[in-house]
């Protein structure tokens, strides 16, 4: 009963005391999921045209952009005659600050946010309440393909440093209000993990939100210390934020003995896209994604670097920005019969592949699965210092030898067919990123995908 009074009276009474118009938007996106794949397009570049009209009208920045191609939004026919349009990234928005801001809109409807900084500094920008309404409704609605709906019990495991630092009273009081329970991500240790396992089996929340790898951590746990979280009502658990490798997916479901929904999106980009229960990943229709190499369109099937475009955010408009994340487009419909694109082969960030010394690209899991199930190694990461260097680090337990040490360095330099130094270091935990991630493999070289 009381999630009731939450879907229909005090969530309808939050979003319109906040100025945003999150279940108008929900219904609307609702509708357009159902329509094939061509009118989602017409109702993209619709919203494109507007998007670009203000932007070229009111944005400094882009009014800029439109003359380096020597163009105006008159001239952009297509989403071919778009793709003229140079990619945004990171760099410009911090050295071009002041001029992407919309000069046409109020101070007090700029709503500041930040990026977790996980692969460096954090990025600073704007959003307005129509794009946080246009998320807030996306999320809603995969939350319903799952029969999840607003006001159910949910526990949230999170770490971004913008959520934590403000869970001051009023937050607690919203937190309870609506069904929420927030646990620290940043806080994993056996001890806390044991006070979380408690709370949620007295809470009995119908889902659970949270980055993979730190749901991961949470059901290998369960799993060591055979404390069972299957019997209390758990319907899904949604993941986001970071990787969702296979490995973790089948442990966490068998762990807790339902499904796990995979959810990809961001900050700085929106969300983006999650998956159905048919298991296909579908594309929010009001973001238009772009999968590029080599500045060209990769073709369905093949891997390419994400590029976005919100088409809600009139404040502070990302055109065409690179994520720095590598996904394939799929040419197909999904058996659910919804028409929004698809996408597929999610494979996180640039830094999370890793470059052979003779120029060959990998994925992460290549050098993960030689020491996951390795006895002995209880945690690790790695990190590529350079193309013939990799830093390790191990928590270890008594059963890692020097033949473990040695097993690792031969399986290595046969998996990257290179000879590489490799450097162990042995501490007493691996520490989540800023974000509160828990990431196995960063690169820091350079890779162009």
């Amino acid at each position: 009963m009381y999630s009731l009074l939450i879907k229909h009276i005090l969530f309808p009474f939050h979003e319109r005391l906040l100025g945003r118009q999150t279940l108008a938007y929900l219904q609307e996106l609702e509708k357009i999921q159902w329509h094939p794949l061509e009118k989602i397009r017409q109702y993209q570049w619709q919203k494109l045209k507007a998007l670009l009209n203000h932007a070229y009208k009111n944005v400094p920045f882009y009014k800029k952009r439109f003359k380096q191609i020597g163009a105006t939004p008159e001239d952009i026919k297509s989403f071919k005659d778009f793709a003229k349009l140079p990619f945004l990234t990171k760099k410009d928005i911090r050295e071009n600050f002041s001029d992407i801001c919309a000069r046409n809109l109020s101070k007090k409807d700029f709503i500041r946010m930040n990026t977790g900084g996980s692969t460096g500094e954090p990025l600073i920008f704007y959003v307005d309440r129509r794009r946080i309404g246009y998320d807030r409704a996306a999320h809603l609605r995969a939350r319903r393909w799952w029969g999840i709906d607003i006001g159910e019990k949910e526990i949230v495991l999170w770490g971004s440093p913008v959520e934590l630092s403000t869970q001051d009273k009023l937050k607690d009081i919203r937190d309870w209000l609506f069904n929420t329970r927030l646990l620290s991500a940043f806080k994993m240790s056996e001890a806390m993990m044991f006070k979380y396992a408690k709370i949620i089996k007295k809470y009995k929340p119908k889902h659970i939100f949270g980055y993979a790898s730190s749901i991961y951590l949470f059901s290998q746990f369960l799993e060591k210390h055979n404390i069972d979280l299957s019997n209390i009502g758990i319907k899904v658990i949604f993941v986001t934020a970071d990787m969702l490798y296979d490995f973790q997916r089948k442990t966490i479901q068998e762990t807790f003995q339902c499904p796990v929904a995979n959810g990809y999106g961001g900050r700085d980009s929106g969300f983006i896209a999650h998956e159905c229960p048919a298991g296909s990943m579908h594309i929010t229709e009001d973001i238009y994604v772009e999968f590029i190499k080599n500045n060209r369109p990769v073709a369905p099937g093949e891997r390419g670097e994400i590029i976005v475009t919100h088409l809600d955010n009139y404040i502070m408009p990302f055109i065409r920005y690179r994520t720095g994340d590598v996904a394939s487009p799929e040419n197909k419909m999904c058996t659910c019969k919804r028409g929004s694109p698809l996408m597929s082969n999610i494979e996180g960030r640039t830094t999370d592949f890793i470059i052979t010394p003779n120029g060959k690209i990998m994925h992460a899991l290549s050098l993960i699965y030689i020491l996951r199930d390795l006895e002995g190694i209880e945690a690790f990461k790695i990190i590529q210092k350079k193309k013939d260097y990799l830093l390790i680090k191990v928590v270890k337990n008594q059963k890692f030898t020097a033949k473990t040490q040695n097993k690792i360095k031969d399986e290595i330099i046969k998996t990257m067919e290179s000879p590489v130094h490799i450097k162990f270091q042995f501490v007493n935990e691996i520490e989540p990123e800023k974000s509160g991630k828990y990431r196995y493999v960063i690169s820091e070289v350079p890779i162009n995908l």
